[in-house]
């Protein structure tokens, strides 16, 4: 896609005003997919020389908001604690070609705020803060499960840049476990349920998300049993929240999602028999 309307493209290691009509630039693999007719000028991010993956010395993993896919990727499957095949499943979610891996980023991902965003999935439902830099240089986090409020909308303002997104430790040491429907083979996300079990106290913590219009993170002290799983998502869980498009009506993605929540407490409880 050509964007016509674009008249200038800056280094972002440039400080210049930020303008009406500007937009970050990462790995453009949505820029350019559609149509931009607001955007004046791109504000090019790939020269910042960002690592992609640092591990900090508490534990924590900081992916840097220009990290591909592709980087990801292979830094999950080299990672030893248990969270790291969610790594993998989550870039799968994907279901894109390798050019798009190997150019579309992390924060990309994140800031498009799509329901169905897989990045939004992995960040949220591992604890995940997101790091925002304000064009005076002012720095504040935010968790990942409340950066994305809504389709389409998240928690940056004008010229506001997210820089990172980290991983606590104890998020990493957790036990996982993945499901994801889509109503066609080779289709977009039209429900996505992580739930992840703490080893150090037992707690569980259940993530929803391409289902829904946000993210939804619930929190379990101790495992609940099935009805109170299930009551926990329908309270949280406004009927407008629900996200309705051609991928998939609000109650089926419900349905899944309940479906996919229990079959999750299970699989990471060893309880088999409820």
């Amino acid at each position: 896609m050509d964007l016509n309307t674009v008249l200038n493209v800056r280094d972002a290691r440039r400080r210049e005003p930020w303008r009406p009509g500007d937009a970050w630039l990462g790995g453009g693999t949505y820029l350019f997919s559609e149509p931009q007719p607001h955007i004046r000028r791109l504000v090019d991010l790939s020269r910042m020389g960002w690592e992609p993956l640092t591990r900090l010395p508490d534990g924590s993993v900081e992916i840097a908001a220009t990290c591909t896919i592709a980087q990801l990727s292979r830094y999950g499957r080299r990672l030893a604690e248990p969270a790291g095949p969610l790594f993998e499943q989550c870039c799968r979610a994907f279901l894109a070609s390798f050019k798009i891996w190997n150019m579309a980023t992390v924060g990309g991902n994140l800031c498009n705020a799509l329901p169905a965003g897989p990045m939004i999935s992995l960040t949220a439902a591992l604890d995940g803060t997101c790091l925002l830099r304000s064009q005076d240089g002012a720095t504040r986090r935010v968790q990942a499960a409340d950066f994305v409020l809504g389709a389409g909308r998240k928690d940056l303002t004008a010229g506001e840049l997210l820089r990172s997104v980290t991983l606590p430790a104890s998020a990493l040491a957790c036990r996982t476990a993945f499901r994801q429907a889509s109503l066609y083979g080779l289709g977009r996300s039209g429900a996505l349920v992580i739930g992840t079990l703490d080893p150090r106290d037992g707690s569980l913590a259940i993530t929803l998300t391409a289902a829904t219009t946000r993210p939804f993170r619930l929190w379990f002290p101790l495992p609940p049993d099935p009805a109170g799983l299930g009551h926990a998502i329908r309270s949280a869980v406004a009927d407008d929240e629900w996200f309705d498009d051609i991928h998939g009506l609000p109650e089926w993605r419900r349905h899944m999602t309940l479906r996919f929540a229990q079959e999750i407490r299970r699989e990471l409880t060893q309880d088999g028999d409820r």
